[in-house]
């Protein structure tokens, strides 16, 4: 029996999906180290957990594990998918012997400033960026490139913490808020121009072995900068052209470089006004933002055990046939406070009817969300990309969050 050791702080729902995935393998026993110990009914997939302090702290979850490796012996794989996660995971790994990504590889996805400077050694298009420690580096990085440029965290998934800077006094704000330095540097990059999406891909032996393309409808950072935008993202249905073929081997090219050999790969791109591509960057982890959801929706694919494949077995079973297409239109609305309404749900579900997939509701009472995704969710899905188009079109015409 295999032992595979799942890691995560909380039994979220959308994190205790991959758990369960790895369920679906043969001759497998799942161990967990959580920081708040599941539920009976969340943890009832699992022969056995161990409970940390902190969950995303190397040395905790090797406590973890070395408990867990004195009940059931040695571990066969050691995983999660959170992005915090995944170069602590790699130390324990490497502590324990086990196969997968090591410490050098997660840092290359993980810290962006590494990540790009190794993309751009090795050719492949991406911002120009600089790693800032002191708030005076900013303006000789301005003069290079020209504004706007964009702030963000060196390690970081979303855009929740990033600024879209676009002239000297929100400059000086937003450094005045950072404050980079040696301790805490802030990563500097020049700001893309042009559509954006992502590439899913599944990587098995360095190679890549299925993928997926979305379109995000409009980039996050312009639906955080514009209170009124609720966010979109489109998974077509034919991925097929030379347009899309184009962001395929882009990805294909970045994994080989940073050294992904088995596990599922989340890389965002930007196709200038040029026609021109570029890398936004890369995550050697399944996507969020119901990018996992639409992933195996238009497939047909049961995206959970995909990754669970990849990363125990080294293993993907496929190929995939798209058959469909899907979107998620994310629920926000103008205003502050609390969620008092929706508006336009029961027409939208008189209209849509089976098209929807999957929905999350705004709930009265709740705080508005702070991010590009807003307060809730639907999913729709059909074999005609044009119906999909058309079913986010009724949602963004009827659905309105009021708050107050």
């Amino acid at each position: 029996m295999r032992n595979v050791v799942f890691v995560a702080p909380f039994a979220l729902d959308a994190t205790m999906r991959f758990s369960h995935g790895l369920t679906r393998l043969e001759d497998l026993r799942l161990l967990g180290v959580f920081q708040k110990a599941p539920t009976q009914e969340e943890g009832a997939h699992f022969a056995d957990v161990a409970v940390v302090e902190d969950a995303l702290n190397p040395a905790a979850i090797a406590s973890g594990v070395a408990r867990l490796v004195a009940r059931h012996g040695e571990p066969y794989r050691i995983t999660g998918i959170l992005e915090p996660l995944q170069t602590p995971l790699a130390i324990v790994r490497r502590h324990f012997g086990v196969p997968g990504p090591d410490p050098e590889t997660a840092e290359r996805f993980r810290e962006k400033a590494l990540m790009k400077d190794t993309l751009r050694q090795n050719g492949l298009p991406c911002a120009r960026h600089r790693l800032l420690t002191a708030a005076e580096e900013a303006l000789p990085f301005v003069a290079q490139v020209g504004l706007p440029i964009v702030l963000k965290p060196p390690a970081g998934a979303g855009c929740r913490s990033t600024w879209r800077i676009d002239d000297r006094g929100s400059l000086g704000r937003a450094l005045g808020q950072l404050r980079p330095s040696p301790a805490a540097p802030v990563l500097a990059e020049e700001y893309l121009h042009g559509d954006e999406g992502s590439c899913e891909m599944v990587v098995v032996g360095g190679r890549v072995r299925a993928h997926s393309i979305s379109h995000y409808l409009p980039g996050p950072l312009e639906v955080m900068r514009t209170e009124w935008i609720q966010w979109v993202c489109l998974l077509p249905r034919d991925i097929g052209d030379p347009a899309h073929q184009q962001v395929l081997r882009l990805g294909e090219r970045t994994v080989q470089v940073l050294g992904l050999e088995d596990g599922v790969a989340h890389m965002e791109w930007f196709r200038r006004e040029d026609g021109t591509l570029a890398i936004g960057e890369i995550a050697a982890r399944p996507p969020g933002g119901q990018l996992t959801a639409m992933t195996g929706l238009v497939h047909d694919a049961d995206i959970y055990r995909t990754w669970a494949r990849a990363v125990v077995d080294g293993a993907f079973d496929g190929p995939w046939n798209r058959s469909h297409a899907a979107a998620t239109i994310f629920l926000r609305g103008v205003g502050a406070g609390r969620v008092a309404r929706v508006d336009g749900i029961d027409e939208v579900h008189r209209r849509l009817g089976s098209l929807v997939e999957e929905a999350r509701l705004p709930q009265p009472g709740a705080p508005k969300g702070d991010t590009y995704e807003g307060d809730g969710y639907i999913i729709v899905r059909h074999r005609d990309e044009a119906v999909v188009r058309e079913a986010v079109r009724l949602v963004l015409g009827t659905v309105r969050v009021r708050y107050g």
